[in-house]
């Protein structure tokens, strides 16, 4: 899995510093009529994972925060059958990555998490919300920046290349639908280590 190596600066620190409105985790729900228009009109099925991105903190109340936000998910593997697992990336962020055929229940499963880490009072380590969508020819995500309170889309081509046709078609379908990120600078890269990999592997 990588990550840039810039992304403490985009979706960290400077994203927070700049950010242009309070991130609300209740925005994710945006995503389950997303889905469907990301079907209907742009032919993409979703890859049935999901995942939430976070920064670690050495605290014993964080440890503490993160086993809470573990057992919220065994909940809901047991009650909709979402699978999920922990994932450290080589550049030490963290991951909780959602599995289910149900994109409701992925988006439900990352709001779940994502409003624990608040509650928790742990808001502000979280950095992005992922839903990936797949066809025929490529992959593509939508990123919700925590510190940016926007989605944006990222479309990989290639190992380090991105399909900007792809990503301001997604900008111009969903424009209305989610609330989006305006500034075209912080629509940060998640760059996979092998190519076809998902940002969470």
């Amino acid at each position: 899995m990588g990550i840039f190596d810039t992304i403490r600066a985009v979706l960290g620190t400077s994203a927070e510093a700049d950010a242009t409105r309070e991130a609300d985790p209740d925005d994710l729900f945006g995503m389950s009529t997303a889905y469907m228009t990301m079907e209907a009109d742009l032919g993409y099925d979703h890859c049935g994972e999901a995942a939430l991105c976070f920064s670690g903190v050495d605290s014993t109340r964080f440890d503490d925060a993160v086993e809470t936000v573990e057992a919220i998910l065994e909940a809901g593997e047991i009650d909709t059958g979402t699978g999920f697992h922990r994932y450290e990336d080589s550049h030490g962020y963290e991951w909780f990555v959602l599995e289910d055929d149900d994109p409701e229940d992925l988006v439900t499963s990352v709001h779940f998490a994502a409003d624990q880490f608040i509650e928790e009072g742990f808001g502000s380590r979280l950095l992005a919300a992922v839903f990936g969508f797949e066809r025929d020819d490529g992959r593509a995500y939508w990123v919700y920046s925590f510190r940016r309170g926007a989605y944006y889309p990222f479309a990989p081509a290639g190992a380090n290349d991105r399909n900007q046709r792809v990503e301001f078609k997604l900008q111009s379908v969903l424009d209305g639908e989610l609330g989006l990120e305006d500034d075209e600078s912080y629509w940060y890269p998640l760059w996979p280590d092998e190519p076809r990999s998902h940002p969470w592997e």
